[in-house]
């Protein structure tokens, strides 16, 4: 297939491109890089630098590509950020999807695959969470995610789109040669800041919130490694068909503590890791993981990370290899 891929030069959107491009799939990467990496982008797929929010140049280059399908990452992904600045993410997340679904109209593109969150569903009733649950993001991020896969939903039924809603939950390690990995700025990600302070780059590790109710009074997390979200996002994209709307939580189904990740990183980094605790923040559920049910029986994925101590160490060999991240 010719394939779109918004939010390409991403974490989780990069391994997706390159994944794609393994499978033999023709790759189109549109990223304005103010989150991305060039070098991240994969040789094989064409990077086009810009913005959902330039309607001729997304237009254009959706009427030059002949394209069969659309992958959709690009977003704002900070929780707090969206706390501080909702119009920021109404915009960037939601206005620019319309274009974006406005443009594949008018190309007849009806065929996409999106990267939603479990933010969506906030603080849940219960855990581990399924699909049906209640939607009540406590986020403008999750609101934002939420929007979208309306939109999805209503442009299914009103114009024949096919569309899947991934719901991550926390993506998570490298690739497994060491090629790929997690690289923000600022960074607000658990994983990559324990390895921080493991590079000296770092002095401690604060764990937001202690007394949350949870065993050991800090946040739980379901930790997908981003190998295993690259491999769904391709099985999704070649199974979608036009006119239906899909939703799938990705996850492992295991919840994992803050404080276990870090005594994980303590013993595949070999570093004490001193870690102090500070304020929860606005805006973060104390528990979320997911039943997976769902996307293992009707698209047949399992994941094969479902250790963290594994995820961690794949990330942890990419930060020894890059400890300036693409940048090196």
């Amino acid at each position: 297939m010719n394939i779109f891929v918004t939010g390409g030069a991403g974490y989780v959107g990069s391994h997706c491109v390159r994944g794609l491009c393994d499978a033999g799939h023709d790759v189109v990467v549109y990223d304005n890089l103010c989150k991305g990496h060039r070098q991240a982008v994969d040789q094989r797929a064409t990077l086009i630098v810009g913005d959902l929010s330039d309607s001729p140049l997304l237009n254009q280059t959706l009427a030059d590509g002949n394209f069969d399908a659309v992958m959709h990452f690009a977003a704002f992904a900070e929780v707090g950020e969206s706390v501080a600045e909702p119009l920021l993410y109404y915009r960037n997340n939601v206005i620019n999807s319309v274009s974006l679904l406005e443009a594949m109209r008018a190309r007849s593109v009806r065929r996409l695959v999106f990267s939603s969150t479990c933010a969506i569903y906030g603080t849940p009733p219960a855990v581990p969470i399924t699909e049906d649950m209640p939607h009540h993001p406590i986020n403008p991020y999750g609101r934002t995610k939420l929007a979208i896969e309306w939109l999805l939903q209503d442009s299914a039924h009103g114009w024949g789109l096919g569309a899947t809603a991934l719901r991550y939950f926390n993506a998570a390690g490298a690739s497994p040669d060491g090629r790929l990995g997690e690289d923000h700025d600022p960074e607000s990600h658990l994983i990559p800041r324990v390895l921080k302070v493991a590079l000296g780059q770092a002095d401690e590790l604060k764990i937001f919130g202690i007394d949350y109710p949870t065993p050991d009074g800090s946040c739980i997390r379901d930790y997908v490694h981003v190998t295993d979200l690259s491999n769904i996002h391709q099985a999704a994209i070649e199974t979608q068909e036009e006119g239906t709307f899909r939703c799938y939580n990705v996850g492992t189904g295991q919840g994992v503590s803050v404080k276990e990740v870090i005594e994980a990183a303590r013993e595949v980094t070999g570093h004490e890791l001193p870690a102090a605790p500070a304020p929860r923040r606005e805006g973060d559920p104390p528990q979320l993981y997911a039943d997976p049910t769902r996307i293992t029986t009707e698209l047949g994925w399992q994941p094969q990370y479902t250790d963290i101590r594994k995820t961690v160490e794949t990330a942890w060999n990419w930060h020894q290899a890059h400890p300036n991240g693409f940048e090196a």
